[in-house]
């Protein structure tokens, strides 16, 4: 199993909220090493999630959700 955090993008503001703004797959679908599977956002920076691992992802976050930045937002199995 591989969890999947929210990157780090405000180093001035480690704390800070972001928001997963897109997910590219479904919760329950099959995903490959380096696929595009969402986009976050944090202060208006946005940032490209790849799946670290193959396997089926369960999304544990929605879209629009606010979520802490190092937070799990998705898992691998």
């Amino acid at each position: 199993m591989t969890d999947i955090v929210f990157p780090q993008l405000s180093e001035d503001k480690p704390d800070a909220e972001g928001v997963l703004a897109t997910w590219y797959v479904a919760d329950g679908e099959t995903v490959n090493v380096d696929q595009l599977i969402g986009e976050v956002q944090v202060d208006k920076v946005d940032a490209e999630v790849f799946a670290p691992a193959a396997g089926v992802i369960e999304l544990l976050v929605a879209e629009d959700e606010a979520v802490a930045q190092g937070s799990p937002i998705a898992r691998i199995t």
